[in-house]
């Protein structure tokens, strides 16, 4: 927005009514709040004079501390925050610190939570694949034995043999008596 003698004037009140509140002294007018060096970029500086001696003026740690209690009251009469319209050598008011919609234990709790879920998913899926596992070796096995046929040697059937333990020859068995001896 523009800013021209309206805008000075709603300045000047401003501050004079700062001055009011702080001092409790109803003999601060807008007349005693000078505007200095105003340039096109709302730059300048101000000072305030003492109604009783017209040429005194107030003592800058008293207007700061004025504007400093009044500051949210200025900021809204200009429609400005702490961030735009900046008073040099004067602090700006701190903002209340901002608080998330929701508590940090809860995240905190959502976390461990899935943590928690996604482990347990971890192990019944590992279980699960582990007994597939064995139950298809388990069926290679039966697989394996169901697969050995009954082999006829010299007219005689012999027996499913056991791959792992080999093969027993009964010609050197020594107490087979199905054979004459010699």
């Amino acid at each position: 927005y523009a800013w021209d003698a309206n805008e000075e004037y709603l300045f000047k009140a401003m501050v004079a009514f700062a001055m009011r509140r702080y001092s409790s002294k109803s003999t601060t007018q807008i007349s005693n709040v000078l505007l200095c060096n105003v340039t096109d970029r709302v730059s300048f500086w101000f000072v305030v004079t003492d109604s009783s001696k017209n040429v005194t003026t107030v003592p800058g740690s008293e207007v700061e501390a004025a504007i400093r209690m009044n500051r949210n009251r200025i900021n809204n009469a200009f429609l400005l925050s702490d961030k735009t319209l900046q008073f040099l050598k004067i602090t700006s008011t701190l903002s209340p610190p901002v608080e998330p919609s929701t508590p940090v234990w809860l995240i905190v709790f959502g976390v461990v939570l899935c943590l928690i879920v996604a482990g347990i998913v971890f192990l019944i899926v590992s279980g699960i694949q582990k007994h597939k596992k064995k139950n298809k070796e388990s069926t290679e096995r039966e697989n394996l034995e169901e697969k050995v046929e009954v082999t006829l040697e010299n007219g005689i059937p012999c027996e499913a043999l056991d791959l792992k333990a080999g093969r027993i020859n009964g010609v050197f068995a020594a107490d087979d008596d199905r054979f004459t001896s010699l």
